[in-house]
């Protein structure tokens, strides 16, 4: 894989990381959040990516596996799901 590739993936995941979490700390409603989510899952594809691509990344590349499924499970609980959570 190409050294330019690698950078895209890496900071495309990086910055939609940052975009995603901000939307959901912003607390604009459930569509919002669900399509967070979305974003989440697309950095966490990208990191994924590169973290078995690149040397020495394979930690990140881990992780975001399991993010990825923690990440799914938002777009299903926000955006998929219609029953509603019971209120705290």
């Amino acid at each position: 894989m190409s050294d330019t590739l690698l950078d895209v993936l890496q900071w495309y995941g990086s910055i939609a990381g940052a975009i995603a979490a901000f939307i959901v700390s912003l607390d604009l409603g459930r569509r919002w959040t669900g399509w967070a989510f979305v974003i989440f899952v697309t950095a966490s594809i990208a990191l994924i990516t590169w973290g078995f691509a690149s040397e020495q990344a394979e930690g990140i590349g881990t992780q975001n596996i399991i993010l990825f499924f923690i990440n799914l499970f938002g777009v299903y609980r926000y955006l998929i799901r219609k029953k509603k959570p019971a209120p705290a």
